[in-house]
């Protein structure tokens, strides 16, 4: 991403994790995480919606079930969110060298509110890039697992409602299948990882893409 004049160059590092309902997203970008900083690595750990405290209580807002939102209400929430997350602490990290991990990004908006919810892709391409000012990954870890599979292990941890997680399973079938699409029409950027194993396979997966690319990238700098 070309620099605006009078602003920092990024120097650092952004892995997104991304992935339907039940991926196990937050468990792996933990476990990288640690991972990486015995390796000595240090990351900085992020999220979406959440990473500040305007996506913080956007987050509570798009997840209420009891709030009556349409489709791209709950879009604008997003990215709202999105903005927050890009001005606030992605780009700073950035610009300070550190190698950042998201759990869900851009992506993300894609899948769940393009494909899941049917709204217009090219549309919310470029509403995502005048909300990211244009930063994407260098490096996206895509989780895949079935949609069944997924519910199954999200509605095992909890019982607590949710707008997304309680869609219907056609929906989570569209998300998972939107993201394949995706990693398919990106594929030097998106690594899709076999997500229905056991944790522990994953992360080596995870963990050995990540490895490489880091070295590749200094090899290459």
């Amino acid at each position: 991403m070309p620099a605006d004049a009078g602003e920092p160059v990024l120097r650092g590092a952004f892995i997104t994790v991304e992935g339907g309902d039940g991926a196990g997203k937050t468990t792996l970008v933990r476990s990288l995480a640690e991972c990486l900083d015995r390796a000595g690595r240090r990351v900085r750990l992020t999220f979406e919606p959440g990473g500040t405290e305007l996506g913080r209580r956007l987050r509570s807002l798009v997840l209420d079930p009891k709030l009556e939102l349409g489709d791209w209400d709950e879009t604008w929430l997003f990215l709202s969110a999105r903005a927050s997350h890009v001005q606030e602490v992605l780009k700073p990290a950035l610009a300070a060298g550190e190698l950042v991990f998201s759990d869900r990004y851009s992506d993300s908006t894609l899948a769940y509110q393009g494909h899941g919810r049917g709204l217009d892709i090219d549309r919310l391409r470029r509403l995502n890039a005048e909300a990211t000012q244009g930063l994407q990954p260098d490096l996206t870890l895509l989780l895949d697992v079935p949609a069944e599979v997924g519910l199954a292990r999200t509605r095992a941890r909890s019982a607590d409602a949710d707008r997304i997680g309680d869609a219907d399973l056609a929906f989570h079938r569209r998300v998972n299948a939107g993201f394949r699409l995706l990693a398919a029409g990106d594929a030097e950027r998106i690594v899709v990882i076999d997500a229905s194993r056991d944790a522990s396979s994953v992360l080596a997966d995870a963990y050995a893409t990540v490895n490489d690319w880091l070295e590749a990238r200094a090899t290459d700098s």
